[in-house]
């Protein structure tokens, strides 16, 4: 089984990233969310101190400035499983069925 971490920009509508690590997620947000802003819709200390961070690749530091400057929540999950099929094998699953809550009466 493996894992993602996953993100959240509670924009209307919901915009959802994900990457195999909360580093490669921290970056996909500098580079997706932070730096795609409109440079004249940011209060100029905050963009500065966005700019700033990016420059110094302190990725987490910009979107958290994003976030105080936007009013927009990021949720940031770190652990997803994403299943396959070795983990869920079609031929075991009325056998696990079987014993699952529902049937337990």
């Amino acid at each position: 089984m493996s894992a993602v971490a996953y993100a959240v920009v509670r924009e209307e509508p919901p915009i959802v990233y994900a990457a195999d690590s909360i580093d490669i997620l921290q970056r996909l947000l500098a580079l997706e969310v932070v730096a795609r802003s409109v440079p004249t819709d940011l209060d100029p200390k905050a963009r500065d101190r966005m700019r700033k961070a990016l420059l110094d690749e302190r990725w987490a530091d910009a979107v958290v400035e994003w976030i105080d400057t936007t009013g927009i929540a990021i949720d940031v999950y770190t652990h997803l499983h994403v299943y396959s099929d070795d983990d869920l094998p079609s031929d075991l699953i009325g056998a696990q069925l079987q014993f699952a809550p529902l049937y337990r009466d």
